[in-house]
């Protein structure tokens, strides 16, 4: 099975330089280089290869790369993104001995080159990515491969186990630890063929994480955004946003001062977003467009990217976006570390123990529709009960024992920094 895949993907690699050459969004990145491991290597020290495949996977690991580089002053970090977005969120910190890079094809020769170049100590993948020609050539070249807040679905377990067993076995088998973000994903892990005593303990990085620096003119926002009447609808998909339009539309009724920060997943669908608040008939400014909203414009579309910790600051309730449309739930644990309550709707599948947690404490307003969404908007006009469900969650996800898992790559680094 190995072998098969390895011809599969060494025949995809035509199709895959086309797609990355001609597709606009890796363009003037010098992509096609990066995307075959060929991109020359800028670190003066010991590299440790780390990463995450978009802005969620990322934004959770950089608590863990900002420990890494202090408890190891000679260590270079080379983080790979699969996507654009997760690239420029990368970069976009400009963090000192941090060097960001598209991740390379899974196809042996590209991580090849990748090694060759770069000559990583080890590698650590970040939630849910098990590209076999990755792990195995890896291994193969002395690397160990950890991941970090991992986490396998049930679909995906039941998709390895079912149509390539073999091949799960020998992949899995060679993770040299694993740190599940779930008790059932370690369970998971472990039948597909990792040593149990390869297994961490169980921490979702997304409670390590910090907030980003805010933006400069954030005490300007914060005199225009008051808390007790601003909502924040964050990483939002396709059909998400005419349902919170519709809420919010219907909300204003009740709450005629109530204002809307709507902040899409994705910043390239900025434009299609404006369509449909200018489709809604009411007003709104783009953060892109450098102005700030006047004292009667009800929305502002928050389409640059690294800002969400200042959108968090500033919204009473946050709805989660990725929750209404199915694509598994974005992260509850930001909005909740900044003081925001939480709305959301029912596809959490990828914070499935998050949100559990919020369900058993009462902490997060679940909807269903904009008829839900806007009477969880309309809480706002209860301040203290606002505040309340804010201090719930809070409580519920951030137990106190953050940061375990930082600490054992961190002394695991130190045997391969040796």
């Amino acid at each position: 099975m190995l072998t098969l895949y390895r011809i599969a993907t060494l025949l995809a690699a035509p199709f895959l330089a086309a797609n990355t050459l001609f597709n606009p969004r890796y363009r003037r990145r010098g992509a096609l280089f990066q995307r075959f491991g060929c991109a020359r290597s800028d670190a003066s020290g010991p590299v440790l290869w780390l990463h995450g495949a978009s802005n969620g996977e990322l934004t959770s690991a950089r608590a863990l790369i900002e420990q890494l580089l202090a408890d190891h002053p000679n260590l270079y970090i080379l983080i790979t993104a699969h996507t654009p977005t997760g690239y420029d969120l990368a970069r976009s910190w400009n963090i000192n001995r941090v060097s960001v890079r598209l991740a390379p094809y899974d196809i042996a020769p590209a991580i090849r080159a990748l090694l060759r170049r770069w000559q990583p100590v080890a590698h650590v993948t970040v939630e849910n990515e098990a590209w076999p020609n990755r792990i195995l050539t890896c291994r193969a070249a002395g690397a160990p491969c950890w991941f970090v807040g991992a986490r396998l679905s049930e679909a995906s377990h039941t998709g390895w186990k079912g149509r390539a067993p073999k091949l799960a076995r020998r992949v899995f088998g060679a993770m040299d630890r694993v740190y599940p973000q779930d008790a059932q994903s370690g369970l998971r892990f472990i039948d597909l063929g990792v040593d149990p005593d390869r297994i961490g303990p169980v921490e979702n990085l997304k409670a390590s994480v910090r907030p980003a620096p805010l933006p400069a003119d954030f005490a300007e926002l914060s005199t225009i955004f008051r808390r007790d009447r601003t909502v924040l609808a964050a990483s939002t998909h396709p059909g998400e946003e005419e349902i919170v339009l519709a809420a919010f539309a219907r909300a204003r009724t009740r709450l005629p001062g109530l204002r809307l920060i709507l902040a899409p997943r994705h910043p390239r669908r900025a434009d299609e977003v404006a369509a449909l608040i200018e489709a809604s008939g009411m007003d709104f400014t783009r953060r892109s467009s450098g102005n700030l909203p006047g004292p009667l414009v009800p929305i502002y579309l928050a389409d640059k990217m690294g800002e969400m910790t200042a959108w968090y600051r500033l919204s009473g309730l946050t709805f989660v976006g990725g929750t209404l449309a199915d694509h598994g739930g974005h992260t509850p644990f930001e909005p909740a570390l900044e003081g925001s309550a939480i709305a959301h709707g029912p596809y959490v599948s990828n914070q499935r123990e998050a949100f559990a947690a919020l369900e058993t404490t009462q902490a997060a307003r679940p909807v269903i529709g904009a008829d839900d969404l806007a009477i969880a908007f309309q809480t706002l006009a209860d301040p203290e009960r606002i505040r309340a469900f804010a201090r719930t969650a809070k409580a519920a996800l951030f137990t106190g024992n953050e940061g375990r898992t930082a600490q054992e790559i961190s002394d695991l680094l130190k045997v391969s920094l040796r």
